[in-house]
């Protein structure tokens, strides 16, 4: 047995330097603000969050330096212990956000919905999709006070002091105006964007510490996407009008509805829409969100049960309302018709397209993971799609995924365009809503491959009523059941293969008992 020799630093000498680090990073991350007061309090609050993160990320870049040290990557003692090392480190980052909240949780969420990360870290770290300690009234009040006046006697007839929502960044209560409108107020926890600052500052540290131990895994791409997405949040007037324009795409479907804005009581702190009633549950989830993707190319960020209701109302029996409009990704025009392509490509088994648009997207040879990605198959194979792979594909992928290393996933993932990394993260956050709901995955290919036809078709809204948009409809319609066509087709297919081979079971089974009997 090799005896490894570890170099270790003293206690005191490493608490020194994760309090100087701490110390300049949270100092860094709250120079914009003019208030001495808040920016000392956010400072000395820094340090104490820095430090956490740091002694973290130290012990486990250490964690993992030392536990693979020696071992071949393509052993499968390098594969379990890696494995074993990963879910020691998602525990450790999972017991990080729930001591710093805010934006770790946020963060955490946001890690836990990709599903290019390893396992083990989405795996624990998706318990803080649950995860929202709400503020005190007072505190919020204070928020109220600052953005509406003093006197709120002449806005509401009631204000709820107890929240009905709770998030990372905001809480929601219930009041009631004074022309007796019920209301859903959305209010900005005080101090956050300082915090976001520093987190955001000490994310983007990390992330380069970690490129600089292990240049096999970069995560920048995440933290930029992550960044990004979290100081369009903050901002609710821009909330505001991604709700009105998500509104505006909808208005033809009678099963989709937005909550109105209330313009004279919403500011960047505080958005004020329609209180609507409902059921946290959603059953035609899967086609809005493609039509988002695939149709409007502007896309819900913040996709969970407690953003989606289930009003009984409309023509269908029940209206999906739609909340939380704080984050929106609007895709690249360009980009949206090639995923478009991508799919009915994925759909056709057209391994020749979806290897042309992996060199659009700037993947290369990565692209023949794609089929693998969204359908679970290999670029080849011949099972019916939502099936999975035969016994003789999965040995073969088994290969080829040995084969990959942590380089080649951070080279795949920064060869992403932006977007696609969007399209990602929403694909598996639908992904983990049907599997609650007890839904099929057939369901969420054949909205896809319904909603890239629409998409493809220039001129066409799904709810059309002129002559143009009827022809095109009809068009479209056509295309897609050729598609359905070819999905059932397989389905078909392997049905008769999976009946084929249960008839050649029965046949020896009873050929067995025949020579039994007469012997």
């Amino acid at each position: 047995m090799t005896n490894k020799k570890i170099c270790k630093f003293p206690a005191k000498l490493k608490k020194t330097i994760y309090l100087l680090a701490a110390t300049g990073l949270a100092f860094q991350a709250t120079n914009h603000s003019d208030f001495l007061p808040e920016k000392i309090t956010a400072s000395v609050d820094g340090i104490v969050r820095s430090s956490r993160a740091i002694s973290t990320f130290a012990s486990t870049v250490a964690d993992y330096k030392y536990s693979l040290y020696g071992l071949t990557t393509a052993s499968e003692d390098y594969r379990r212990k890696l494995s074993e090392v990963h879910l020691r480190s998602a525990k450790r980052i999972l017991k990080l956000c729930e001591i710093n909240k805010g934006f770790y949780i946020k963060a955490g969420q946001f890690v836990a919905a990709v599903r290019q990360v390893p396992k083990e870290y989405s795996s624990t770290l998706s318990s803080l999709q649950d995860q929202a300690v709400p503020f005190h009234f007072k505190a919020i009040k204070e928020v109220l006070i600052s953005n509406l006046g003093q006197d709120f006697s002449e806005i509401f007839l009631s204000l709820d002091e107890q929240p009905i929502a709770a998030a990372s960044i905001a809480q929601v209560h219930h009041a009631v105006l004074r022309d007796h409108q019920e209301v859903a107020i959305k209010v900005q926890y005080p101090g956050i964007e300082n915090k976001m600052r520093l987190d955001t500052t000490i994310m983007s540290f990390l992330s380069k510490a970690v490129a600089w131990f292990f240049p096999e895994y970069r995560f920048e791409w995440l933290i930029s996407e992550f960044a990004g997405g979290i100081s369009l949040e903050l901002d609710f007037t821009q909330e505001a009008r991604n709700a009105i324009k998500t509104a505006e795409n909808f208005k033809n479907n009678d099963i989709v509805r937005v909550p109105n804005v209330f313009w004279d009581l919403t500011t960047k702190h505080i958005l004020t829409m329609e209180f609507c009633k409902g059921c946290k549950v959603a059953k035609a989830l899967v086609e809005v969100f493609a039509e988002m993707m695939f149709v409007h190319g502007f896309i819900h960020g913040d996709l969970h049960p407690g953003n989606i209701l289930v009003s009984p109302k409309g023509q269908n029996d029940f209206t999906l309302v739609l909340l939380d409009h704080g984050i929106y990704k609007t895709l690249d025009e360009t980009f949206r018709v090639e995923y478009c392509q991508l799919w009915k490509a994925l759909i056709l088994l057209d391994s020749k397209k979806i290897y042309h648009l992996g060199d659009r997207f700037g993947v290369g040879k990565y692209s023949k993971y794609f089929p693998l990605i969204f359908t679970g198959r290999t670029i080849d194979s011949k099972s019916a799609v939502g099936k999975g792979m035969s016994v003789q594909e999965k040995r073969k992928l088994k290969q080829e995924l040995e084969s990959l290393k942590m380089e080649d996933i951070s080279s795949f993932m920064e060869s992403l365009p932006p977007d696609f990394i969007t399209i990602l993260r929403t694909d598996g956050l639908l992904r983990s809503v049907i599997g609650k709901l007890g839904a099929p995955q057939q369901i969420r290919l054949l909205a896809y491959a319904k909603y890239a036809l629409y998409g493809l078709s220039p001129k066409l809204s799904p709810k059309s009523d002129s002559a143009e948009g009827f022809f095109n409809r009809f068009k479209t319609i056509t295309s897609y059941l050729h598609l359905r066509l070819v999905l059932e087709s397989l389905e078909l297919l392997s049905w008769m293969h999976k009946f084929k081979q249960f008839l050649h079971l029965l046949h020896r089974k009873v050929s067995s008992t025949m020579r039994s009997v007469f012997q």
